[in-house]
């Protein structure tokens, strides 16, 4: 089988599955995506057509390329991903670029609350080497791949802690952003069944999905500064309710900002 034919083998042509198909030979044959154009009639080994029938049929079964091929591109970084952790999302990237615009001081504390495989803290910590950024997962497994992720790109002023929300905190501790992509899917979702391989614990939360989100803006200002923010991703129809949250507990400047599809998906409030 050459490359063509093993491009072919799922999806339209132009489809996501072939271009999940590229990303998997890119993976196994270790040639980037410019020279497997170039390459088109260059022949697989045994071992590499293997490999490929064996993950396509993993994919096919429902699991995502992530998981087959172990790691996922977010912002600049490319991070290890194992069954332990949801696969990040190009959409949590507007979370990074949310906190990025904040007027923040130079040497600002952050807090990223379950954060899985790293990609929210590390994405601010490669953007902002002076801040102090603190990352927490209530699941130890899913903290060493933060950590493995940390150490892989060289981001050492990030701190991990094991617990359940601000229980993973010291006391007397204050942070000028505590940022979270919390779960906020209601169990009862239709679409839940599409993300079976991914860790519940980290998709599902009670009271339509915003148990989790209401706990931590309930909860967050004892753990902010004077002016200090939450910035939280929550479900492309739960901006206005999550607004409201944020009212009730008496936030002030806040906005919702919308997702690289026109979806609200991230919404902010200040302590002040």
């Amino acid at each position: 089988m050459n490359i063509a034919q093993a491009l072919a083998l799922r999806g339209e042509s132009e489809s996501y599955e072939r271009q999940e198909n590229a990303w998997l030979l890119e993976h196994i044959t270790k040639i980037d995506s410019f020279d497997l154009v170039m390459k088109k009639a260059q022949e697989l080994t045994a071992e590499q057509e293997q490999a490929y029938v064996a993950a396509l049929a993993r994919i096919e079964a429902g699991e995502p390329l992530a998981y087959v091929t172990g790691s996922q591109p977010f912002w600049t970084l490319d991070l290890k991903v194992t069954k332990d952790t949801l696969v990040p999302r190009p959409d949590t990237e507007v979370l990074v670029e949310t906190v990025l615009h904040l007027d923040l001081p130079e040497d600002a504390r952050i807090v990223d609350l379950g954060t899985g495989t790293g990609a929210i803290a590390l994405s601010l910590a490669s953007e902002r080497p002076d801040w102090s950024i603190t990352a927490t997962d209530i699941y130890q497994p899913t903290l060493e791949v933060a950590q493995f992720n940390a150490d892989k790109h060289d981001l050492p002023q990030v701190k991990f802690s094991c617990g359940s929300w601000f229980k993973a905190l010291e006391k007397n501790q204050f942070f000028d952003v505590i940022v979270s992509n919390p779960p906020y899917i209601d169990p009862q979702d239709k679409h839940i069944k599409d993300l079976a391989a991914e860790p519940r614990r980290a998709l599902v939360a009670g009271n339509n999905g915003l148990a989790d989100i209401e706990f931590i803006i309930q909860n967050g200002k004892k753990w902010l500064t004077a002016n200090g923010w939450i910035a939280l991703e929550h479900g492309y129809n739960q901006g206005g309710v999550v607004y409201q949250l944020f009212k009730k507990y008496g936030y002030k400047d806040i906005q919702t900002i919308k997702d690289y599809s026109g979806n609200n998906r991230v919404t902010i409030g200040c302590s002040k």
